[in-house]
């Protein structure tokens, strides 16, 4: 397989992808408040609410925001795993 940096961040991508979408499913279906506070609680930093110029003839709106928890990061940790040992 050729390991390349963009192979890299694809699987570091769907790793946080995947890590972050299963944090939200426990939020949803887990009746428990302990899931909810080790693995659904999350840290948001980014613009929010977004940073707007002005400029009369163009108006420029710039703003991200990420979303990440424990499951995030590993996720984000497996996708490296995975792309070391394929």
């Amino acid at each position: 397989m050729n390991k390349s940096g963009w192979t890299l961040l694809g699987f570091i991508l769907i790793g946080g992808l995947l890590g972050g979408m299963l944090g939200e499913i426990l939020t949803v279906f887990s009746p428990s408040e302990l899931i909810h506070t080790i693995f659904a609680k999350s840290i948001s930093p980014g613009i929010d609410p977004p940073m707007t110029v002005d400029l009369v003839l163009i108006k420029i709106t710039l703003g991200f925001l990420f979303k990440v928890n424990l499951l995030t990061v590993l996720g984000i940790f497996l996708g490296m795993y995975l792309y070391k040992n394929l």
